[in-house]
């Protein structure tokens, strides 16, 4: 008996038997702080990204590219901005909102037509995709790892433009409206943050807006694709989802409204536990109204959220249920280098965001 009742203690010990487990709690952020890393009354930026040692790069609406360095102390900066990379394709200077990258290179997609993606890093800068075509408008772009990429754009035809890497950004294919859903009249993208695609493994979401606002979905890297409806507000051409975000495979959010009524939050924050498939309204007629970029706080078990916009940064710990305005200053679109910091830009800066 002895023997058995030893047993049974250091089974439990080893496998925590009985043992009550503390539940997670998220951090509840009550203010954040600005640090304003470069400004300039011409500076336009909407694609942010940040890699490996909390190197971050962005693109211009003037076609320039431009890195926040950070030294051995610590001290965060950016390149001067007099000698940010100028790219331009004979006399066309590309406004870029999209930029993502791998281990080698950097990719900047500019708006508008001819669409160009500039590749970067290596001997030249060179343009690696142009689409000459009266409706080309390319919204965002991402990687799924160092060979394969997307970036998705406004229709040309009747679907969304989606092309596609496999070859680490040499060469991109459109992919054809036979394996994609058919988009709806009106529906199109906002290059607004370029958060318009999210990717978990091999899953990918991109959020459509304007007169209809669903998600797009591949299981599978872009090979096949089905759609999702959403209860966002939608039905006209600045109405819809501007930003999308997922924690995991099942947790997900997406944020927008109508940018011409910023303080409207009738409709405007959705929430998936479903991987995407179904969507619920939350905070409905609750602060913020329109946001054009939302990010899911890291290690936050899918609680923490941050929205941004021009009209100021918000911050909820309960999955979107409830939020707290942290600040009235502007931005366009944030990127995440830890649970706490971030950097932010927008129109004439960017800076470095400390929430506490």
């Amino acid at each position: 008996m002895k023997n058995s009742i030893l047993l049974v203690v250091v089974l439990c010990f080893l496998f925590s038997c009985g043992k009550k487990e503390t539940p997670f709690k998220v951090r509840d952020y009550k203010t954040v702080d600005i640090e304003t890393l470069l400004q300039d009354s011409l500076l336009n930026v909407r694609a942010l990204e940040v890699y490996e040692n909390n190197l971050a790069y962005f693109a211009t609406s003037s076609g320039k590219v431009g890195v926040i360095t950070e030294d051995a102390d610590g001290k965060v900066g950016v390149l001067d901005y007099k000698y940010l990379i100028q790219l331009q394709q004979d006399t066309i200077t590309p406004n870029f909102r999209s930029l993502a990258g791998t281990k080698d290179n950097g990719f900047a997609l500019s708006i508008g037509s001819p669409a160009l993606l500039f590749k970067m890093g290596g001997e030249e800068d060179e343009v690696v995709y142009q689409e000459n075509h009266d409706k080309a408008f390319y919204d965002a772009m991402d990687f799924w790892n160092d060979q394969e990429g997307i970036a998705i754009g406004d229709p040309t035809a009747d679907c969304m433009s989606i092309i596609i890497t496999r070859d680490g950004g040499n060469t991109w294919n459109k992919l054809s409206c036979d394996i994609l859903p058919k988009a709806k009249e009106g529906e199109a993208a906002f290059a607004a943050s370029d958060t318009n695609i999210a990717i978990v493994g091999d899953k990918t979401w991109i959020a459509t807006g304007g007169k209809a606002s669903r998600i797009l979905f591949s299981p599978d890297k872009g090979k096949t694709w089905e759609v999702f409806e959403t209860p966002i507000v939608q039905g006209l051409e600045t109405t819809g989802m501007y930003s999308v975000a997922f924690y995991d495979a099942l947790n997900g959010f997406a944020i927008g409204g109508d940018y011409t009524k910023a303080a409207d939050s009738s409709a405007n924050k959705i929430r998936t536990n479903d991987g995407g498939k179904t969507w619920q309204l939350v905070a409905q007629n609750q602060s913020p109204g329109y946001r054009s970029c939302v990010q899911y706080v890291p290690n936050s078990n899918a609680k923490g959220l941050v929205a941004i916009g021009f009209k100021g940064i918000d911050y909820s710990n309960d999955a979107g249920n409830t939020w707290k305005h942290l600040s009235d200053e502007g931005y366009y679109t944030l990127r995440f280098l830890n649970d706490s910091t971030a950097y932010a830009a927008g129109a004439r800066r960017i800076s470095k965001l400390t929430f506490k």
